[in-house]
């Protein structure tokens, strides 16, 4: 299964559409690692494959959780999710030792996150942390990216959004 992750594309059009382009046939399912921002932004992820999203610091629009439901799943603050049997855990990310917890912790494959706008791939004690980047913003002005991840293989691959 390929699972796609996204974050912090903070109502940036460009970003969602690159995102959606490169999920669209290639993910069977998405996660948004949060910072969507509003309903309109979240509205083209529903393109045919699986969606699931957290809420980020920035998600303060009310509606952005019924319109994510009407077609995906809001996981609210942190989320488990299990691909083929392989364990994600999802957080936006604003705490630190809550990400380094889900690493440390052992229970899961694959952590995702954002908050950060910096790209993340390492690997720790058998988990991976991954953080797709976000829209530049002062400090770290790389492109977002969106990331592919093969749950059979353990394959993963970063895809410029700009």
């Amino acid at each position: 299964m390929k699972v796609g992750v996204v974050s912090d594309t903070h109502d940036n059009a460009r970003y969602v559409e690159s995102a959606v382009q490169l999920f669209e046939g290639t993910a069977d399912a998405v996660v948004h690692c949060g910072d969507v921002i509003a309903p309109f932004s979240a509205t083209p992820f529903d393109a045919g494959f699986e969606f699931h999203a957290v809420r980020g610091n920035n998600d303060g629009e009310w509606a952005l959780a019924d319109a994510i439901d009407s077609f995906g799943t809001y996981l609210g603050e942190m989320g488990e999710l299990t691909f083929d049997g392989v364990e994600f855990a999802v957080h936006h990310g604003t705490s630190e030792p809550i990400v380094d917890a889900l690493i440390d912790c052992g229970r899961y494959d694959y952590v995702v996150r954002g908050h950060t706008h910096e790209r993340v791939h390492e690997e720790r004690d058998g988990t991976v942390h991954l953080n797709p980047g976000g829209v530049p913003i002062p400090g770290s002005e790389e492109e977002p990216a969106g990331v592919l991840v093969n749950t059979g293989t353990g394959d993963v691959r970063f895809e410029e959004l700009g």
